[in-house]
């Protein structure tokens, strides 16, 4: 079947880093939209932080963005919304500030409306908490700063989107990983790089977003190519007729994959999509 929609991870899958689309990512993308297919972002990130290397190309249409809880009709229109439960998110918040006692490099990020907040004792210095060196910018600028990140998210805990747990210290993170798996129903637990435990509702998801949006564009999935790097790509790579894990994946996000193409570094989506097109 004739692929219609191309939907693909950002950061380690179509992204160099945080902001750096390459040229010949560039031209497989516009490529595909002048031959009428569909090209569908799909990220953990908030729709504000989503780069203008991607968001320039003429013809892209739609984002998926915060782990799927949220789909954007570019360029700026949220066309659907799946919140966190008030009570998970109060769960959620009580096993962070156990951990919040054990050690300072422990954090949490919320996403509301588009955009993401974090302390600034993390904006600070971001790296302190497991982020890579050449994101610290990128986090820097794309974050909301508030003071104490727990209060905040109590505050406001009907209209989230997305909250991730940022975790500097790697001894702690299988632990609080499996804690809030069993002890908190109803989420998605997932995560994109090591540092992070990314949560938002059990309906959202990039793979749950993904067959909301075909649905609404009426293409089937077999009519669907979807890309990947990371953990929380897996349900995406499973939504789409032909998953596709770039090199660089995790073993499970190639486990979940039918096809693996060349690296990120290597424009592994625009070998793919030059194949898949011809």
């Amino acid at each position: 079947m004739k692929v219609r929609c191309i939907a693909m991870d950002l950061d380690g899958t179509t992204l160099y880093d945080a902001k750096t689309l390459s040229e010949g990512n560039r031209k497989a993308l516009v490529s595909a939209i002048e031959q009428g297919v569909q090209v569908v972002a799909a990220s953990g990130r908030v729709f504000r932080s989503l780069p203008e290397a991607l968001l320039s190309i003429p013809g892209m249409g739609y984002a998926i963005t915060s782990n799927g809880a949220a789909i954007y009709h570019l360029p700026d229109t949220c066309i659907r919304r799946t919140m966190h439960d008030p009570e998970n998110v109060q769960k959620i918040v009580e096993i962070y500030r156990t951990y919040r006692e054990q050690t300072p490099f422990i954090t949490m990020e919320t996403f509301i409306d588009g955009s993401v907040y974090g302390e600034y004792r993390y904006l600070e210095e971001p790296t302190a908490f497991g982020a890579a060196p050449g994101y610290r910018e990128y986090v820097k600028r794309t974050r909301i700063g508030v003071e104490e990140i727990g209060s905040f998210v109590l505050e406001h805990r009907g209209t989230l989107d997305g909250l991730d747990l940022v975790v500097g210290d790697p001894s702690l993170r299988p632990e609080i990983r499996e804690r809030i798996k069993s002890e908190v129903k109803g989420i998605l637990v997932t995560g994109s790089v090591p540092q992070r435990i990314e949560t938002c509702s059990g309906q959202a998801g990039k793979g749950n977003a993904l067959r909301w949006l075909l649905k609404e564009l009426d293409i089937p999935a077999e009519a669907c190519a979807a890309f990947g790097d990371a953990d929380n790509d897996i349900d995406l790579l499973q939504a789409a007729g032909i998953g596709i894990a770039v090199e660089n994946a995790t073993e499970g996000c190639k486990a979940a994959a039918d096809y693996v193409t060349k690296a990120c570094r290597e424009d592994g989506v625009a070998w793919a999509i030059e194949h898949i097109l011809s």
